[in-house]
């Protein structure tokens, strides 16, 4: 055989891939692949203080409730009261329905505005205009001028139906907004006495709304008679009773601290007698 007739080399087989079973193939979130590894977990704090925030709840940084906060500041309770307020003056004043659904809707949307500007979160702004827009359109189709507070009856009502179930069923409101706030997390539904406490703060919750209702229904059925009457207490016993009630079931809810004997002086051991 000639040197131009010499066969090529055989090319080298591919090397197969490791059967041992030692040996791990890198998969996602691996550090060969991930240096820096999977993100970490939100701890429950964080989970808590950030289901408290969307809730509306917020606290000083030595545990207390932020009651001004918690309502929205100066803005949100201008929000939630001068649509009503400005509904009432104007419909004293001139007698006209629609002037005075017109002015009550200008003043809400003027609230979406001022945070469009102050690039706020328009979700408090959207449900007040929202909830605006349906009793004016309300008391538009009906004629009425006191139709436009019976949206807030139907939204008490569900409300208190809401609050009433969740203290039947062992969860209770109260428990689940300010066991988040206290970082106790779903944590005191494991003790019988901290679930009567939240029980006892959703009832004072309830009791708030149901009084809306007891007062604000009467006054209601007055008709023109009442319609003054009806939208001072609208007034008053909306924001400002709402941060009483919750202020106060805040208070009534706060875990007792263990005596400072008790929890600072361990257990002595039972000594038999010899």
């Amino acid at each position: 055989m000639t040197e131009s007739e010499t066969p090529s080399p055989a090319p080298k087989p591919q090397q197969e891939p490791s059967q041992d079973p030692t040996v791990l193939t890198p998969v996602s979130g691996d550090p060969a692949r991930d240096p820096e590894g999977p993100s970490p977990k939100p701890t429950v704090a964080a989970l808590a203080e950030g289901y408290a925030a969307k809730a509306g709840l917020h606290r000083h940084s030595d545990g207390r409730i932020n009651v001004l906060k918690t309502a929205g500041g100066a803005q949100g309770i201008a929000e939630s009261i001068l649509p009503g307020l400005v509904f009432l003056v104007t419909f004293t004043v001139t007698a006209n329905l629609t002037v005075s659904l017109v002015a009550a809707l200008s003043a809400a949307a003027l609230f979406t505005v001022a945070r469009l500007i102050q690039r706020r979160p328009l979700t408090q702004a959207f449900a007040g205009i929202v909830g605006v827009a349906i009793s004016a359109w309300l008391a538009n189709t009906t004629g009425k001028a006191e139709d436009f507070y019976v949206p807030g009856f139907f939204t008490n009502a569900a409300y208190i139906v809401a609050m009433i179930i969740s203290i039947a069923v062992k969860w209770p409101v109260a428990g689940l907004l300010f066991g988040f706030i206290r970082n106790e997390g779903l944590d005191w539904r494991k003790d019988p006495v901290r679930v009567r406490a939240y029980s006892l703060g959703t009832w004072v919750i309830v009791a708030v709304l149901a009084l809306r209702l007891l007062v604000q229904v009467p006054l209601y059925f007055m008709g023109d008679e009442g319609l003054a009457a009806l939208a001072t207490m609208r007034l008053i016993m909306g924001a400002p009773l709402y941060i009483l009630g919750i202020w106060v079931a805040w208070l009534i809810t706060k875990p007792v601290p263990l005596p400072e004997a008790e929890s600072a002086q361990p257990s002595k051991p039972s000594s038999s007698g010899a």
